[in-house]
C-alpha cells in the first residue's frame, strides 16, 4: 500500500522541543507557567490591534467562555453560521440556548449578511432578540466581516469571530479574530499551527480576558482557602502545551506561506479543467491562510465522491466540506435562514490534502489520482 497522505497533519518547526524541555528542566509541569504567559504575548503581538489573549485548553472552551461572558443562558437565542464544524455550535447547547442557523454566501462561503439581517428581523418579530452572533472564517477565508458587523451594530448584538481555521488570515490589513467582541483561535493538531490540543480567546477588553482566565481556572476566589463564588471551568492551557505553541508561533509565517503555495499548486494543476473550481479570495482586501484547499466538483461525468473514493483507495485522505449544522441530526428542528447555498457547497465540495509538511511528490500523487478520475 502507498504511504498515507494526510489531509492536514502536525508540522513541527524544531524549537518546540527546546521550550518543552525548558518546562521539564524547570519543573513547570503544572497547568500554568511562564510558557502560557509567553504564548499569550506571542499571539497578541502577532494579531496586533492591542488585543489581549487567554490561552485555553481548546477553541471550543474559548467559544464557551465567550458565551458565558455575554450572558447567554437557558432558552436564549444565538445566531450561528450553519456551514461550519460542530464546535462552533455545540457551546450554544452547553448553555441551554437555542442555535439559530444562517446560510452562507457564495463568495467566501461564510455567513451571508443579507440572510443574517433577515434572521434577526424575524426573531425580533417573534419577540426574541438574539444574544450573540457567531461568524466563522471558514477554511481560512475571512468572512464579509464589515457587512456582518454593520448588521450586528444596527441591532446591537455582540459578535464572536470563530477564527479557529484562520490564524494568519487578514482582511483589509487586520488579522482575522480581531474584529468582533471576542475572537476564537484553535491549536488542534490539524490546524495551521498546533499546541497538540488548545485554543485561545481574544478580546480588546483586558478585563474580559482577565475574567476569562479566572473562569478557566475553576473561578477560585482570591482567598487563602478554596472559595468559589462563580461556576468555574477547567479550561486553562498547560505550560507544556504552551511550550509547543511558542515554538510553532516562530514558524507561523512559513506555515501560511506554504499552505498558500500548495493552494497555488493545485490551481495550476487543474487550471482550465471543466467542472473544477476553487474557493478564492474575492478581492485584494482578503488574504487567506488557505488552511485547507477546497474545490467544488460540478460536472456530469464525475462527482466529489468519485474523487474522494479514488483518493481513499490510494491511501490519500480527503474530506467533504463541512455538513451544515441545520442538516445535522443533533440540531434537528433548529431555525434556519437561507436559500440552500451551504447545502449545495456540501454536496459538491471537497477538501484536498493541504498540510504544510507535504512534499512535492505527495502533491504530484494527489493530482495524478484526481486527473485519472477526471479522465485527463
Amino acid at each position: 500500500m502507498n504511504p498515507k497522505i494526510w489531509l492536514s497533519s502536525p508540522h513541527m518547526g524544531g524549537k518546540e522541543f527546546e521550550y518543552v524541555k525548558e518546562a521539564f528542566d524547570t519543573n513547570w509541569i503544572a497547568p500554568l507557567g511562564p510558557h502560557v504567559n509567553g504564548l499569550e504575548q506571542d499571539i497578541a503581538i502577532r494579531l496586533g490591534e492591542n488585543v489581549h489573549v487567554a490561552a485555553l485548553s481548546a477553541g471550543t472552551a474559548a467559544l464557551h467562555l465567550a458565551l458565558v461572558q455575554l450572558g447567554v443562558q437557558h432558552r436564549d437565542e444565538v445566531i450561528c453560521q450553519s456551514m461550519t464544524f460542530s464546535a462552533s455550535a455545540n457551546p450554544i447547547k452547553y448553555q441551554g440556548a437555542i442555535p439559530i442557523f444562517v446560510d452562507s454566501e457564495p463568495d467566501t462561503w461564510n455567513m451571508d449578511p443579507y440572510q443574517l439581517r433577515e434572521a434577526i428581523r424575524d426573531r425580533f418579530a417573534r419577540g426574541k432578540k438574539p444574544k450573540a452572533i457567531i461568524v466563522v472564517h471558514l477554511y481560512g477565508m475571512p468572512a464579509k466581516i464589515e457587512e456582518i458587523l454593520a448588521v450586528a451594530k444596527e441591532f446591537q448584538i455582540p459578535v464572536i469571530e470563530d477564527a479557529a481555521e484562520a490564524l494568519g488570515s487578514i482582511y483589509k490589513g487586520r488579522a482575522a479574530g480581531t474584529f468582533g467582541d471576542f475572537g476564537i483561535l484553535s491549536f488542534n493538531g490539524n490546524k495551521i499551527i498546533t499546541t497538540s490540543g488548545g485554543g485561545a480567546l481574544v478580546s480588546k477588553n483586558e478585563e474580559q480576558i482577565a475574567h476569562t482566565r479566572f473562569l478557566a481556572t475553576q473561578a477560585r476566589d482570591n482567598m487563602p482557602h478554596y472559595q468559589h463564588s462563580h461556576v468555574g471551568y477547567n479550561y486553562r492551557m498547560s505550560n507544556v502545551c504552551a511550550g509547543i505553541g511558542r515554538g510553532q508561533m516562530e514558524v507561523l509565517t512559513d506555515r501560511v506561506n506554504r499552505r498558500r503555495e500548495i493552494n497555488q499548486y493545485y490551481r495550476e494543476a487543474f487550471n482550465g479543467v471543466e467542472g473544477i473550481s476553487f474557493l478564492s479570495e474575492p478581492s485584494a482586501d482578503y488574504f487567506s491562510n488557505f488552511w485547507l484547499t477546497t474545490i467544488i466538483v460540478d460536472h456530469p461525468s464525475y462527482t466529489r465522491e468519485n474523487i474522494r473514493l479514488a483518493l481513499e483507495v490510494d491511501n490519500i485522505e480527503s474530506r467533504p466540506l463541512w455538513k451544515p449544522m441545520h442538516l445535522q441530526p443533533v440540531f434537528k428542528g433548529a431555525p434556519f435562514y437561507g436559500e440552500g447555498v451551504s447545502e449545495r457547497l456540501f454536496n459538491k465540495g471537497l477538501c484536498l490534502p493541504s498540510g504544510s509538511n507535504l512534499a512535492e511528490q505527495d502533491l504530484q500523487r494527489v493530482v495524478r489520482v484526481v486527473k485519472r478520475v477526471l479522465g485527463i
